[in-house]
């Protein structure tokens, strides 16, 4: 009896095993519902905007340079210091060229030479002018001749000390000496004492000493691509954004656009400027980075939708709308303005509306028994 028991036993498992196994691999076997996810209008504010990098930099910034040639003795400022029209910037110790001054210093013995002749001849001429043995146009002749040579011998004195150590005695006039051109903010001294400085001439620009700007009128400076400039104008408010202040904003109105573009990175960019004001807690520096976001149009508080959300037929728009769940219909929508990643709507759908994400599906789990 236990005999036949067990076989039976051994072939019902089996038999009960490959069915379980037919059942699972059925079921694995079958696709899963679909499950859209959905997303709801919202009041948001919508801007449209040209994006424009660059960076802060000064209205006016100012570059001292050496009107002589030889080393700086001594810089009297530092950078971030403030100073005034006028106010002593650097000294220059003169070193003279040979030639230049061997030649000023024959011209001073030939200036000396002749000034010593002049004034003697000058005494000749008074001696015979008080006994009448010259007319007193020729003894006036001879004492503006005298007094001629006497000024090319002070010309000649003044033009030595000149070339020696940059100074007139006379004049006072010091050459040496470098002095603020305009009241600013020091915003950089690229030299350091003992260093070697060249005059600024016609044919050479000479060193700078000290870069100089009113840090109180700043601008914006930056580049907008050829797709962009032409939607901007003169006028037009500007979100300024400095990446070293983090979320800080500055207002600013643009008021320059470049009437000429430059190749850049195979694009043509225009440069733009824009007036920035000022927040009274915030310390901008020089040189800055910063993004300008220049408004294009803006509407506050309307009823958006994301971009993605919307589709077209032909050149119609529409949106679809859950009736009931996982259960959509097309809708009609009219749209007004976007910012490329939300857009307005005008009409067609209401705060209310449930609206497909094409993109978004999950999986519904599998039930198993």
């Amino acid at each position: 009896m236990l005999k036949r028991i067990v076989p039976f036993v051994i072939t019902l498992g089996v038999l009960l095993a490959f069915s379980w196994t037919l059942l699972f691999l059925y079921q694995k076997s079958q696709a899963k519902p679909l499950v859209w996810k959905t997303q709801k209008p919202r009041v948001t504010d919508i801007v449209k905007k040209a994006v424009a990098p660059g960076s802060i930099v000064p209205r006016k910034e100012v570059t001292i340079k050496s009107r002589v040639s030889g080393v700086l003795e001594k810089i009297e400022v530092v950078p971030g210091q403030h100073v005034k029209r006028g106010e002593l910037i650097a000294k220059i110790r003169i070193i003279p060229d040979v030639v230049s001054l061997n030649n000023a210093e024959a011209r001073l013995r030939a200036a000396q030479i002749s000034s010593d002749n002049a004034k003697a001849e000058l005494l000749r001429f008074e001696r015979l002018h008080v006994q009448s043995l010259v007319g007193e146009t020729e003894y006036n002749q001879q004492k503006l001749n005298a007094e001629l040579k006497a000024q090319e011998l002070e010309a000649a004195e003044a033009n030595l000390q000149l070339v020696k150590v940059g100074a007139s005695k006379k004049s006072g006039a010091i050459s040496n000496v470098v002095y603020s051109t305009v009241d600013g903010t020091v915003l950089d001294v690229p030299v350091k004492e003992g260093g070697s400085v060249i005059e600024a001439n016609n044919f050479n620009e000479g060193t700078t000493i000290a870069s100089i700007a009113d840090m109180r009128d700043l601008l914006f400076s930056g580049t907008v691509d050829e797709s962009e400039v032409g939607k901007i104008k003169e006028g037009m408010p500007v979100a300024i954004t400095v990446g070293a202040l983090g979320e800080r904003h500055f207002k600013g109105t643009l008021e320059y656009i470049a009437p000429k573009g430059v190749a850049k990175d195979g694009t043509i960019q225009f440069e733009v400027r824009a007036r920035l004001e000022l927040l009274p807690d915030v310390l901008l520096r020089a040189n800055y980075s910063a993004n300008a976001d220049i408004i294009l149009e803006h509407h506050d508080h309307v009823l958006a939708i994301s971009e993605n959300l919307v589709k077209y037929e032909g050149n119609k728009p529409f949106v679809e709308v859950e009736t009931a769940p996982q259960q959509f219909v097309k809708r009609a929508v009219t749209l007004g303005l976007s910012d490329s990643i939300d857009v307005e709507v005008v009409s067609g759908v209401d705060a209310n509306a449930t609206l497909k994400v094409e993109d978004g599906v999950d999986q519904a789990p599998v039930k198993t028994h």
